[in-house]
């Protein structure tokens, strides 16, 4: 049998509310997507005024990390790089997604699920997400589910 850390409830509690106070301090809104280790959402959070197209793109930054256990920018900087000879539709899943803005949790060097934003700009969104990151990482080891 096999056993694998995951983030659970309370991690994706701590990231999205340590994202929603520096959203809130900037007087900005976008989406927050916290998965589990396999990049299934654990939670996702859409502040008043945030696109709405930030709901699916949040979802399927945090799903992509989580799966690749990378983050989206490096994804999507692989996939426009024409001398990586990397294709995202090599695949066959349309939730990938080469944005900047979805950062695996990588705890004990494992990866764990990940944090993901949408709605600003790709600069902004890899902010915030590790923000969320580093909530998580900073929680108390006992904490943690």
């Amino acid at each position: 049998m096999r056993t694998y850390a995951s983030l659970g409830h309370r991690e994706a509690d701590v990231a999205s509310d340590a994202i929603k106070a520096e959203l809130t301090r900037r007087g900005e809104a976008a989406v927050i997507a916290v998965s589990d280790i396999h990049g299934e959402l654990v939670t996702l959070v859409r502040l008043d005024g945030a696109p709405p197209a930030s709901i699916v793109i949040a979802a399927n930054k945090a799903w992509t990390a989580a799966r690749e256990r990378r983050p989206t920018r490096e994804i999507g900087q692989s996939a426009r790089d024409p001398q990586a000879g990397f294709d995202m539709a090599y695949y066959g899943d349309p939730r990938y997604i080469g944005w900047g803005g979805g950062v695996p949790v990588v705890v004990e060097g494992s990866v764990v699920g990940a944090v993901a934003v949408s709605g600003l700009s790709e600069q902004e969104d890899m902010e915030l997400a590790g923000i969320g990151v580093a909530a998580i990482i900073g929680m108390d080891a006992t904490t943690q589910s």
